[in-house]
């Protein structure tokens, strides 16, 4: 637990396990990963392995953890290489990522070195992964600065912890908003697409992973949380959004869509595993441009 008394996220776990299952297996010539391995505990390493190895466990609970860690590994691959291809043609000096969870991007991405990024988090999240990071010899920074911004999105003004952290809304900023919209409400949405258009200056950009509607997703995630077989099932979606009106709502606050595309057509591009996830055709990822008046 961590001061808040909520526990660090176990989905920021799941995601990290899914990347390094995926490392050098699927799309290997659009995706890597070398980082995420390094943050997981030995017990989470378990079924990153199997996984890799194609070996399917004996016993329900480690084939359940087997299947998760698979089919978030057949998520993440398109959702990760869409985002970094959007950071790296959209280059800034300022990089905010709300909800950081276990990105890694700030000791990957080789675009990230002329970049000051905030990683913006629960504290009960962010302890956790400077917990990991420490735990790791030598892990050089790729950007130019990383900077911890704990923040809880419930109760916390985002404007005010990044103030205190030094970003500069003065200037372009591009924000990273991936794995967090389902799990706020839809008011909590509101508020947060408010605060960073108000940080925004002409020329930032948002990029942003959500989920729109599916009953399929939405039944598969209900059963989890029922039977208790996912290590995510006390981390129940709170919001999806039609892309319509997502793009109505960041519309309002000065955010133009540029791009949007459900993560089924993106593994297609990729030639990455589509099969008949519904979280790959319910899952988006757009890119969104700020034009002040």
């Amino acid at each position: 637990m961590g001061e808040s008394g909520r526990a660090a996220s176990r989905t920021a776990v799941l995601v990290c396990q899914g990347r390094a299952a995926a490392d050098g297996r699927i799309a290997a010539d659009r995706f890597t990963d070398p980082v995420a391995l390094l943050l997981l505990t030995d017990a989470e390493r378990v079924p990153v392995t199997e996984v890799r190895a194609g070996t399917v466990p004996q016993g329900w609970q480690a084939r359940v953890a087997f299947e998760g860690v698979r089919a978030c590994a057949e998520v993440v691959v398109p959702r990760t290489s869409a985002i970094d291809d959007a950071l790296r043609a959209r280059p800034s000096g300022q990089l905010v990522i709300l909800g950081a969870g276990l990105d890694t991007r700030a000791w990957r991405l080789a675009e990230l070195a002329g970049t000051d990024v905030w990683e913006v988090d629960h504290p009960a999240s962010q302890q956790d992964k400077r917990a990991r990071l420490a735990a790791v010899p030598e892990l050089p920074d790729t950007a130019r600065s990383v900077r911890f911004t704990p923040v809880d999105f419930a109760v916390d003004a985002l404007g005010a912890a990044l103030d205190a952290a030094g970003h500069d809304a003065s200037q372009p900023t591009t924000w990273l908003w991936e794995g967090v919209v389902p799990y706020l409400t839809r008011d909590e949405v509101r508020s947060t697409v408010a605060a960073l258009a108000a940080r925004s200056a002409p020329g930032s950009t948002l990029v942003l992973n959500y989920q729109a509607p599916s009953a399929r997703a939405s039944v598969g995630r209900l059963l989890a949380r029922v039977l208790g077989s996912s290590v995510t099932s006390g981390e129940p979606w709170r919001s999806l959004w039609p892309p319509e009106r997502m793009a109505g709502l960041l519309a309002e606050h000065g955010l133009r869509v540029v791009s949007d595309d459900d993560l089924h057509t993106l593994a297609q591009r990729l030639g990455s595993p589509s099969g008949r996830r519904s979280s790959l055709r319910s899952g988006r990822v757009a890119v969104a441009e700020y034009q002040r008046d």
